[in-house]
């Protein structure tokens, strides 16, 4: 038999790239962050095969479970070019427990999943940290995880996040409100944004590139942060404020503006038979967005289609009510104005007016 003989080596995991011990470190690193955001219902703790949830514990009667997954697209990759891992985590959980929260749904636990080429524990517990933050300012649970040590099928450096929540709602408040929908003649409410929060960074990062942006240099519209600080921001959480006012029965829809902005996301929410008018005029956008949309030469409906240009949730409720849902938003910290109407419209049209006003508000 020809050919070389195989040396005597006993290989292990580790040859291969994968170190257990590492991961056995992070695991540690992670329990305190997670039991850190316990709360009423939980059963079990970091480390076993599933996450174990008592809805009956957390006070549910006869509850609907709603689930959500989601990312942070390539706002991610922003993060890891410059080393800022500690919010992203806090983007991970907002946009799974804000489409949650537009269901009328709790939030009750989350896991995460972090894969990457060669752990580093540093870096993961930088960014589970952010992921325990974001659990705490939705008020649920870090149940689990898993962590993916995958050489070869990332680069060095590079690692990916996935989030996954689970919500409750009791079966007679689930929304939108099915018995009573928005109807033409609805208020349109909208909630600001404090930024970009994760929607829209592959062109964030085309019109970084080809402008030849200093990351590391002062924001144009605020010279006390950089650029990238204000780029990272981390996605808001709409929980608290949305159930607060949610509980008391008037809101017939909640829309969460994400990936495909104003134009597509609203129109989640509405019966085939209505639309919406929305007018720019009513409220100011940040100024990273007019900065975006200068830059990079981006028409305003391009804009209303990628980010959110200054609305992070959307609320439609009676006329009647709309006075008393805003100053009940407002009781709860947030700038709720009034942006529109539900328009007796084919197609779930969205009519959009005056988005430059928005945009070039100071």
């Amino acid at each position: 038999m020809h050919g070389r003989r195989r040396r005597n080596i006993s290989l292990t995991y580790k040859d291969s790239g994968v170190n257990i011990a590492a991961g056995n470190a992070l695991v540690d690193i992670i329990r305190p962050l997670a039991n850190a955001t316990n709360r009423k219902g939980v059963a079990s703790g970091i480390g076993g095969f599933g996450g174990i949830f008592d809805p009956k514990a957390a006070g549910f009667i006869d509850p609907l479970l709603v689930s959500a997954t989601d990312g942070v697209g390539t706002k991610l990759k922003l993060a890891i070019e410059c080393n800022l891992h500690t919010t992203i985590g806090v983007d991970l959980v907002a946009m799974c427990v804000n489409d949650l929260v537009v269901q009328g749904a709790e939030p009750l636990m989350f896991l995460d999943y972090f894969a990457t080429a060669k752990l580093r524990t540093d870096i993961a517990a930088e960014v589970i940290y952010g992921i325990a933050e974001g659990c705490k300012l939705a008020r649920c649970a870090l149940i689990g995880g898993e962590t993916a040590e995958m050489p070869g099928l990332y680069k060095d450096g590079d690692y990916d996040i996935a989030g996954f929540a689970v919500g409750a709602v009791e079966r007679e408040k689930l929304l939108p409100n099915n018995q009573n929908p928005p109807i033409p003649g609805d208020i349109v409410i909208g909630l600001p944004s404090n930024g970009l929060h994760s929607n829209g960074f592959s062109l964030v990062r085309h019109v970084i590139k080809l402008i030849d942006a200093d990351l590391n240099g002062p924001s144009q519209h605020d010279p006390s942060i950089t650029l990238v600080d204000t780029l990272l921001k981390p996605t808001r959480i709409y929980v608290t404020s949305c159930l607060n006012v949610v509980k008391n029965g008037r809101i017939k829809a909640l829309a969460h503006i994400t990936g495909g902005g104003l134009l597509e996301n609203i129109p989640r929410v509405l019966p085939s038979t209505c639309g919406v008018k929305i007018d720019g005029k009513y409220w100011n956008a940040p100024p990273i967005f007019k900065w975006l949309q200068k830059s990079g030469n981006i028409t305003d409906e391009e804009m209303a289609r990628t980010f959110n240009c200054g609305i992070g949730m959307i609320v439609i409720v009676r006329d009647e009510d709309a006075e008393r849902t805003i100053k009940e938003f407002i009781n709860q910290g947030e700038m709720a104005v009034k942006i529109g109407k539900v328009t007796n419209s084919p197609n779930q049209e969205i009519d959009l007016h005056n988005l430059e006003c928005a945009l070039d508000a100071v």
